[in-house]
């Protein structure tokens, strides 16, 4: 059965090394937002878009006191080309083993060009200053994915005041 991380539930713990070479981990982010979204690689049509749009908006996720972590199970060394290439602003964290992927449940059977392979399924979550689940997004946009997270976390912040 696959994992499912619902609304309410604690976030798993998060403890990975970064494109900086630094380990990362959602404790360390206690009393901030932070946007964990999983991608299948780097330099890939679909996961660059995303990054980029990410990137455009980062002014606003600042302004909004959101962490970014991208996630995905590709190396270090790859991370950094990709950061560097593109010019993120946040970080990028390596899960060659893909603990934390199967953890959020961003493991999944994928069917493309007819054929079933197990590999990461585009998602976030969006966890709140507590460390709690606030949103799931199963399946993510990558064009529209950075104004639906600015847009749930102003959201939050209203509901929460």
């Amino acid at each position: 059965m696959e994992k499912q991380l619902e609304v309410g539930m604690v976030a798993p713990a998060i403890s990975l090394e970064g494109d900086d070479g630094a380990t990362h981990t959602l404790e360390e982010q206690r009393g901030h937002w932070v946007l964990v979204y999983f991608y299948p690689k780097d330099n890939t049509p679909g996961c660059t878009t995303e990054a980029c749009m990410i990137r455009d908006m980062y002014d606003e996720f600042e302004d909004l006191g959101i962490t970014v972590y991208g996630i995905s199970k590709d190396s270090v060394a790859s991370h950094a080309r990709f950061k560097e290439k593109f010019e993120l602003p946040f970080t990028l964290l390596s899960d060659p083993e893909g603990e934390v992927v199967e953890a959020y449940g961003a493991w999944k059977k994928k069917k493309m060009f007819g054929k079933e392979s197990m590999g990461i399924v585009r998602s976030s979550f969006l966890i709140d200053p507590n460390g709690t689940i606030a949103r799931v997004y199963p399946k993510v946009d990558p064009a529209a994915h950075a104004m639906e997270i600015l847009a749930d976390v102003r959201e939050c912040m209203a509901e929460r005041e």
